[in-house]
């Protein structure tokens, strides 16, 4: 799986139409350390106005937000899955979106491909976005 190039991927229209309808964004793998991606994205989104939950095997709380151990544990909808875990992760964080029912859209951040995982989010009606930075592209589109 290593260096796999998305054969699916979004394009910039749904991309633009993906942050227009989501409002609630579980960000599994937000470290608490404000010098990693996940946190400077997280902090990003939550800042455009997001609610941001997230999903932390530590617990605690992060960016003023409870902290869930897993996708299962979370009460509330959650529109979009932003993912920061390395590509062999993807399948089972798909497999709980799409068991959960609610997630519309699951984005794998820079340098996560898993187009097995971006298939099978597709054919159960979730979209599937790969290697991009939500908060470059948000900036890209909304700045």
């Amino acid at each position: 799986m290593e260096c796999e190039i998305p054969s699916i991927n979004a394009d910039k229209k749904t991309i633009k139409k993906i942050f227009e309808d989501v409002e609630t964004i579980a960000v599994v793998g937000l470290s608490p350390n404000p010098l990693k991606d996940s946190h400077r994205v997280a902090k990003y989104l939550q800042e455009q106005g997001y609610k941001i939950i997230p999903v932390y095997p530590k617990g605690g709380e992060i960016l003023g937000e409870k902290v869930y151990r897993s996708l299962e544990e979370i009460p509330e909808r959650i529109d979009m899955i932003d993912i920061f875990r390395k590509s062999e992760a993807v399948t089972a964080i798909v497999e709980s979106a799409i068991k959960r029912g609610d997630v519309k859209v699951v984005w794998m951040q820079k340098e996560i491909v898993n187009n097995e995982a971006a298939a099978k989010a597709k054919n159960a009606g979730i979209e599937a976005v790969q290697n991009m930075c939500a908060m470059i592209e948000h900036k890209i589109l909304f700045a």
